[in-house]
């Protein structure tokens, strides 16, 4: 069965009563997921949680044990909400929708089409929340770590948000999308477990604190812990701190170990850093490392850089695991066709809203990624696959906000379709990929991406746009319902 199959809104189940009741059963939609804005008001946005959305949906259905529970809530006058007929129904409905989707670490932009479902209007229905409840978080975060990774400038950024999380499963889910995102560890034990991703940590203030002395402390953790030997150093007085634990890393390597480095977590970084490296180097420990947390961003990461912090690894928090500025990504999942049958042709929808921003686009839809001659992403195009672009003519994109915004490729353009099957008929269909292979994937991508994308401050916006005919089409259904 899918996993936690009640992960939905009341009103995706009474709305799917509806069009039971109403014997839509056989009336195949479409629905698109996407998002309106990139996330922290940058350039781009890394996108993550398909591959778990994947094995959620893995059985999709509802047990006995889930009708008997719906077969209890009430309506407003007392009786019950939902029939027994339907829920009769439900029990024995299982996955019969076909799934599309970006690969997980692709980077994306905002609104663009980056899942495609396609199937049953009920099936549809039912995997909104479900699935943008994931899609919508681990993508968050993912930016939010692509974002210090790209602020670090090829410097570890370690994931340290487990305390501050939204909770046991916010926790998990966002270390696994800070790894998809450019972290190159976690301290979360069971996200290292049950994903491989690689751990790091060294001690709480505590642990110096439990001792007589910061001295005592320290060589106490350097004889406990000689391979993991990275001390805290701001309990009482950071550059006492720093001098103490030289002493005590300097004696570790006297006896044959290695002395790893010291950790800051308060205090001017950027000046600690540099006097600890003077230190340290004195005190011929120039292989020992500095980490730096202390309420971390890809902000305060850009300006330690800029003021030329001696910093050699990053650990991220609360900032990071709970998205900092930003508490959601506005993700969302339309209708944009219908047909009355699985013979029946299409028949486009469309969202109106006095919002621009808020109007839908219809069509049963794809998405096409030009590249140029260096293998750079140049601008994606959202296209009708009821009426594809020919491919031996010029393709035109033009933006539905600002239609004076276009951009057109030319027929030797190479190109790439970025939703690929996950699911078809409910059957998984994509090739498995572990999270390493995923990182990668985020990783190459940012490094494809123009530098003018990924900076902070008013990055260029990336080109994407509705093919002509589909924008012409869009356009007219408008004014269509504009005019009712």
């Amino acid at each position: 069965m899918m996993k936690q199959p009640l992960l939905l809104d009341l009103y995706q189940l009474t709305m799917a009563q509806g069009y039971f009741r109403e014997g839509k059963q056989d009336v195949q939609a479409s629905f698109t997921y996407s998002f309106r804005e990139n996330p922290f008001g940058g350039g781009f946005a890394i996108f993550a949680g398909i591959e778990e959305m994947r094995k959620q949906l893995s059985g999709w259905g509802f047990s006995e044990k889930e009708k008997h529970w719906l077969a209890s809530i009430k309506a407003e006058d007392g009786t019950d909400l939902f029939g027994a007929d339907f829920l009769d129904w439900l029990e024995v409905q299982r996955a019969n929708f076909d799934l599309a989707a970006a690969p997980e670490g692709s980077i994306v932009f905002a609104r663009e089409p980056l899942v495609r479902v396609t199937g049953p209007l009920i099936s549809c229905q039912l995997l909104e929340t479900i699935l943008m409840n994931r899609l919508n978080f681990e993508t968050l975060i993912a930016t939010k770590a692509a974002r210090c990774y790209v602020a670090a400038g090829g410097d570890p950024v370690l994931e340290f948000g487990l305390r501050r999380a939204q909770g046991p499963d916010g926790g998990i889910s966002a270390s696994r999308a800070a790894y998809v995102g450019g972290c190159s560890a976690t301290s979360n034990l069971e996200a290292a477990r049950n994903f491989g991703i690689p751990v790091a940590g060294t001690h709480a203030h505590s642990w110096v604190m439990a001792h007589d002395s910061e001295k005592e402390a320290f060589e106490a953790w350097t004889r406990s812990s000689a391979n993991n030997s990275v001390l805290l150093v701001d309990t009482y007085d950071s550059l006492k701190g720093i001098a103490q634990a030289i002493e005590a890393g300097a004696a570790l390597q006297a006896s044959g170990g290695t002395f790893a480095g010291i950790r800051l977590d308060s205090g001017d970084l950027a000046w600690l850093s540099k006097r600890a490296r003077k230190m340290l180097d004195a005190a011929g420990l120039g292989h020992a490392k500095i980490y730096a947390s202390n309420d971390l961003d890809e902000y305060t990461i850009s300006s330690l850089k800029g003021q030329g912090a001696l910093i050699d690894s990053w650990g991220v928090g609360t900032r990071l695991a709970t998205g900092g500025t930003q508490s959601a990504l506005g993700g969302v999942y339309k209708m944009t066709a219908l047909k009355k049958d699985a013979a029946s042709p299409w028949e486009p929808k469309i969202k109106v809203s006095d919002q621009a921003i808020k109007t839908s686009t219809p069509g049963v839809q794809g998405v096409r990624r030009y590249f140029n001659e260096k293998g750079r992403p140049i601008g994606d195009m959202i296209y009708d696959l009821e009426n594809p672009p020919a491919a031996d003519e010029q393709a035109t994109i033009i933006d539905p906000h600002d239609m004076t915004r276009r951009k057109s490729f030319a027929p030797d353009f190479k190109s790439a379709e970025l939703l690929q099957p996950q699911l078809k008929d409910g059957i998984d269909v994509a090739p498995a990929r572990d999270l390493h292979e995923i990182r990668e994937t985020a990783l190459s991508n940012l490094a494809a991406l123009d530098r003018s994308h990924l900076r902070f401050m008013q990055p260029h916006r990336y080109p994407v746009g509705l093919e002509r005919s589909l924008f012409e089409k869009q356009l007219e259904m408008i004014i269509a319902h504009k005019s009712i």
